[in-house]
């Protein structure tokens, strides 16, 4: 089999910060012509979009791609709601997990797998403030060992 291409396109890094991702799926998204052409400009942003389940369809709302210039009548709403393609077992699975006290579903990146546009999404539990400022220290630890390894090795 041929190793296909992975082009990210947006990510969402805030997302890693505010949640702890317990599964993650990989969706298609339901676009128009002309916003497909504009996420091949990579104009797109996930920062405040989130994901409701609705009617057994899963509903990605707050994506903003931005109207293509070419486009003129055949552009969308740039903020309008988009389904995602999920198998019938996945959605059924996230809707008995989203049930239970603390989990959310949440878009992580948008990418081309190929010609195909592809969203990841994850189930996510939200994070107190101690975990944020425990994963915090994590880093600066991380950082700090890094930096006394390279002074150590190179100075």
């Amino acid at each position: 089999m041929a190793k296909v291409s992975k082009k990210l396109i947006a990510n969402n890094k805030k997302v890693r910060h505010d949640y702890f991702l317990e599964e993650i799926y990989e969706a298609g998204i339901s676009l128009a012509g002309t916003e497909v052409k504009s996420l091949r400009m990579g104009r797109c942003s996930i920062k405040e979009s989130f994901i409701h389940i609705e009617d057994g369809e899963v509903i990605l709302y707050g994506m903003h791609i931005s109207p293509y210039e070419k486009g003129n009548i055949f552009n969308k709403d740039s903020l309008r709601p988009r389904k995602l393609l999920m198998h019938k077992k996945e959605i059924q699975k996230l809707i008995g997990k989203i049930a239970q006290k603390g989990y959310t579903i949440v878009p992580v990146e948008v990418y081309f797998k190929g010609s195909l546009v592809k969203v990841e999404v994850a189930l996510a539990k939200g994070k107190k403030l101690y975990d944020k400022r425990q994963d915090i220290a994590k880093k600066d630890q991380k950082r700090e060992a890094l930096r006394e390894f390279k002074i150590r090795n190179l100075g």
